[in-house]
């Protein structure tokens, strides 16, 4: 049976790319991390690392076993919180991802009324984009990750439940009233790889590509960009809601939505805290819709 210390072990080598830096954050000696590597080999019987110069890497049995190992490692670190709110909810950790814009406009909101039911749980946050959010989920490192998708048809990961939270309309930013088909010759502002292809593709539906002159995912500096003359983009409506810079002009695109969800791991029925979270994004997303 694989030993969970050498699991952490080789997780943190992966992570680092070096037996020292991963001594380092375990708090072990360096011989201390070579021996579980070796003992993991003789475990396994399999050669999990191979030496490159004065440095190592993982081969492939390596890269495999340690992705494994975050995964396994983020479950067994879940562990204590689910069990320690699993007869109610008056104590207890939950550890929330989302990206920006959802953090500014609906999670204020839901932990307010979390910790007015729930005084004794605990929520830690990480503002991060919907890739690396879902691959925290997956490894257990949050227990709810807050995501957008704009092609409702696409699977989501294995093991990944999506709980809808908002349909958020997609804007046009310029300084004055605007479509689509009549920017054709606009310089661009473009966010990260989801929002620009998503750009691209309405776009491609008008019949041209953007031409993209600046690239931010920070909706204030996009702003600013845009009221100082040297540029247009798109930005959905939570975003707007949260900041908006005088002068620049919003013009919704008809039928274009930001589909939002709060995402869980694993066979319902989730654990307390964890649907408790999940019901307060919800109330918080439809108090936000009805203010719009």
């Amino acid at each position: 049976m694989l030993d969970v210390t050498r699991l952490r072990v080789i997780d943190a080598v992966a992570r680092h790319g070096s037996v020292t830096a991963a001594a380092r954050e375990l708090h072990y000696s360096q011989p201390s991390v070579t021996h579980h590597l070796a003992r993991l080999e003789a475990e396994t019987g399999a050669q999990l690392l191979q030496r490159v110069g004065r440095g190592i890497r993982l081969t492939e049995a390596g890269r495999l076993l340690a992705d494994r190992a975050a995964e396994i490692i983020g479950r067994i670190d879940a562990v204590d919180a689910e069990l320690a709110a699993h007869v109610g909810l008056s104590a207890g950790r939950i550890r929330l991802a989302g990206f920006s814009s959802a953090i500014g406009a609906l999670v204020p909101a839901a932990l307010a009324q979390l910790a007015a039911k729930h005084p004794g749980l605990e929520v830690n946050l990480v503002d991060t984009h919907p890739p690396e959010a879902f691959e925290l989920l997956r490894t257990g490192k949050v227990d709810v990750a807050i995501v957008f998708r704009y092609d409702e048809t696409a699977p989501e990961p294995a093991g990944v439940r999506l709980h809808h939270l908002v349909d958020d309309p997609l804007y046009v930013l310029s300084n004055g009233p605007s479509t689509l088909a009549g920017l054709r010759d606009a310089t661009w502002i473009a966010g990260c790889d989801r929002c620009r292809s998503h750009l691209i593709a309405l776009c491609a539906a008008e019949g041209y590509a953007p031409r993209i002159g600046y690239t931010s995912d920070d909706m204030v500096v996009m702003q600013a960009l845009v009221a100082a003359g040297l540029g247009v983009t798109t930005m959905p409506g939570l975003a707007l809601r949260t900041h908006h810079v005088a002068g620049i002009t919003a013009s919704e695109l008809p039928g274009s939505l930001r589909h939002v969800y709060a995402a869980t791991y694993g066979e319902p029925p989730d654990p307390p805290p964890i649907a408790a979270l999940v019901s307060a994004l919800q109330e918080s997303a439809r108090q936000e819709s009805a203010g719009r």
